[in-house]
C-alpha cells in the first residue's frame, strides 16, 4: 500500500518498456517520450491501489496513446515531402524489452518501415504478443477487441514481417556502440568515394540491387523518391557531389562510426551538432541498403542524446 502511494516509484521501472512499445509504435523518440510521459500523468491520476498488474495497466496506456498519435500522424505523412524514415536511435538496449522474444532486439529500419505500413491495430497487436510477449487475452484487454481478432491481427501483420525480413536476416543487428571492422572499412571507402565523386570506386561498394532512402522532409536537400540500383544511386551520388561539392560530406564536418538502429552507420556532425546519419545495410561484403536522415526535427534528440 505504501509502495503504491508513490507514483514516481512505482512507474520507474517500466519506463523504459514503455519507450521501447512507444518507439516501435510511432517511430519518433520525441513522440514516445510525450506517450511515455502522458502515460505517467495518467498513472499519478489514477486510483492505484486498485491496480492489480502495473505492467499490463501502463502498457495498455502508452498502447491507446500511441494509436490516437498514429491517427494525427497518418494524416501529417499525407502531406510529408519525400520518403520517410523513423528517427534515428543509438542506443537501441535502451529501449529493448525484457522478452527474449525472436524480435526483440530488432529496432532495424527495414522492420520499423515494414510496421509502418501496417494498421495502428496490426501494428499495436504484433508488438503486444510478438515483440513484449503479451498473451492474446491482455491483447484483447489492452485494445478492447476479442482473443481471435486479435490473433488475426497478429497474424497478418507477422506475415508482412516475415515477408519483409529475410533480406536483413543475413545480416543481423549490431550491438549498441560495436562497430565490425571490415564494415567500418566499408563505411570508409563508401565516404571517400561520395567525397570525391568516384563513380567506379562506388560502383564496387554497392550491391546490384541497393535501395537508398534519403528522408530531408522539404527541409533540407534529399532525393525525393527511393533509389533503386548500383547504377542509379552511384550516378545520383556522384551527381550531387558535382553540383554542390560538400553537400553530403565537407571539411568542417566530423564524421563518427555508430550503430544506429542495430545497423553499422555513420553520423555526420557539423559544429552546430548533428546534421545526417546513415544507416547501411551490409551484406556479402556490399551494401544492400541504406538509410539516410537528414529532416532536422529528426535529429535533435540525437544531438542532445551525444551531447551529453
Amino acid at each position: 500500500m505504501n509502495a503504491m502511494s508513490n507514483p514516481a516509484a512505482t512507474f520507474e521501472p517500466f519506463r523504459r518498456r514503455l519507450l521501447g512499445l512507444a518507439y516501435r509504435m510511432v517511430g519518433s523518440m520525441a513522440d514516445a517520450e510525450d506517450a511515455v510521459q502522458e502515460t505517467y500523468l495518467r498513472w499519478h491520476g489514477v486510483d492505484r491501489d486498485s491496480v492489480s498488474d502495473t505492467r499490463a495497466f501502463l502498457t495498455t496506456i502508452t498502447t491507446r496513446i500511441c494509436l490516437d498519435m498514429l491517427t494525427s500522424a497518418r494524416a501529417r505523412r499525407e502531406e510529408y515531402v519525400g520518403p520517410w524514415l523513423p528517427e534515428p536511435v543509438v542506443d537501441t538496449a535502451a529501449l529493448a524489452p525484457d522478452s527474449r522474444t525472436e524480435l526483440a532486439e530488432d529496432l532495424s529500419v527495414a522492420l520499423l518501415l515494414t510496421l509502418d505500413r501496417l494498421s495502428p491495430l496490426e501494428r499495436a497487436a504484433f508488438l503486444l504478443h510478438d515483440v513484449f510477449d503479451f498473451s492474446f487475452g491482455e491483447v484483447a484487454s489492452a485494445l478492447e477487441r476479442s482473443e481471435a481478432a486479435c490473433r488475426q491481427l497478429a497474424s497478418r501483420a507477422r506475415a508482412h514481417v516475415r515477408a519483409a525480413r529475410p533480406r536483413v536476416a543475413s545480416a543481423p543487428p549490431a550491438r549498441s556502440g560495436e562497430i565490425d571492422a571490415r564494415h567500418a572499412q566499408l563505411m570508409s571507402a563508401f565516404v571517400a568515394a561520395t567525397g570525391s565523386g568516384d563513380l567506379d570506386a562506388l560502383m564496387q561498394l554497392l550491391a546490384s540491387d541497393v535501395r537508398v532512402v534519403t528522408d530531408g522532409g522539404g527541409k533540407v536537400a534529399a532525393a525525393l523518391d527511393v533509389l533503386d540500383g548500383a547504377d542509379r544511386v552511384a550516378r545520383f551520388l556522384v551527381d550531387v557531389t558535382r553540383k554542390r561539392p560538400g553537400a553530403w560530406w565537407r571539411e568542417d564536418f566530423t564524421l563518427r562510426f555508430a550503430t544506429i538502429n542495430g545497423l553499422p552507420g555513420v553520423i555526420v556532425d557539423a559544429p552546430q551538432g548533428a546534421v545526417q546519419t546513415a544507416a547501411f545495410e551490409i551484406e556479402g561484403g556490399v551494401i544492400r541498403a541504406l538509410y539516410v536522415v537528414r529532416n532536422p526535427d529528426k535529429l535533435r534528440h540525437l544531438a542532445a542524446a551525444t551531447a551529453g
